[in-house]
């Protein structure tokens, strides 16, 4: 192998608060189904939406740290927080590119808008941030957008719920207000949303388009690879590595359901990257 074989051979780091990022690690294995995965998940301390932005960063310092002891290539934030508050804090100790999940779904957004009326929906953190709303301007000026909290599509995500009743009747009530606005174009603005993608469409009606931020990030991870001559030229299968801060059992039942794929072995990482305990 040369040198240049064994850097794209190196893994993609992937990292979250909890669970909902393994929705991102589909989107890019669907996309870009040879590259090798590093995932972290921080089970110990999910949410990181109601702490303090100082608090985030200081724990985004630590995931990255933990990624980058994997040797990883490029680090993927999946977590709207962490994008919200603290990408230079990602940036400054990641030493390799980085990709969050705001930007390429605000942009993804834009392309497609017709009527340049965008919704946004996410957890109340991000909805207070204004990270979309913000991204949006900076690409397109014109558009128009509304935002709404929705905090219990984590819970019912997690439950899974996917077209329940009660999920459907929820998100026609989080969601009405948004269709008096007229958008033409939904952000799914938490990782946990795109599994309730049915519900969701329901609610707005098929004039919307929904957009997966996740989705989003992994075509900016694809492009980023290209053109940094890191794409993984390797045709064997890919080694995906997941790893959480506390109760790894508990993760890998609920996983599988986000990955849509068997997850394997799941390890416990101390926050700090400096051990791993074996999944009992």
């Amino acid at each position: 192998m040369t040198a240049t074989q064994a850097r794209q051979a190196q893994p993609i780091g992937v990292f979250d608060s909890g669970i909902g990022g393994l929705t991102v690690v589909r989107a890019l294995s669907a996309r870009l189904p040879h590259e090798n995965i590093v995932y972290f998940g921080d089970t110990a301390r999910v949410p990181y939406g109601p702490k303090s932005p100082q608090v985030v960063r200081e724990y985004t310092a630590q995931d990255v740290a933990f990624l980058m002891s994997h040797r990883v290539k490029m680090v993927v934030i999946a977590c709207n927080t962490v994008s919200a508050v603290a990408l230079d804090v990602v940036q400054k100790h990641a030493r390799v590119p980085v990709v969050g999940v705001i930007l390429p779904g605000a942009a993804a957004a834009a392309r497609v808008s017709v009527r340049r009326r965008i919704g946004i929906i996410g957890t109340q953190a991000t909805v207070n941030s204004g990270a979309y709303v913000h991204a949006i301007r900076s690409v397109a000026p014109d558009v128009q957008t509304v935002s709404a909290a929705c905090p219990l599509f984590v819970p019912l995500a997690e439950e899974g719920w996917m077209d329940h009743q009660a999920t459907r009747l929820i998100a026609r009530e989080y969601l009405f207000p948004l269709t008096l606005e007229k958008i033409d174009t939904l952000i799914l603005g938490c990782t946990h949303y795109p599994l309730l993608a049915s519900a969701i469409a329901g609610a707005v009606g098929a004039g919307v388009t929904l957009i997966d931020s996740g989705e989003a990030a992994a075509a900016d991870v694809e492009r980023q690879l290209d053109e940094n001559g890191l794409r993984n030229t390797s045709t064997e299968r890919p080694h995906l590595q997941f790893y959480v801060s506390d109760i790894p059992a508990k993760f890998a039942g609920i996983g599988e359901l986000f990955l849509g794929q068997s997850m394997g072995r799941v390890r416990r990482a101390t926050v700090d990257g400096s051990g791993v305990a074996p999944l009992v």
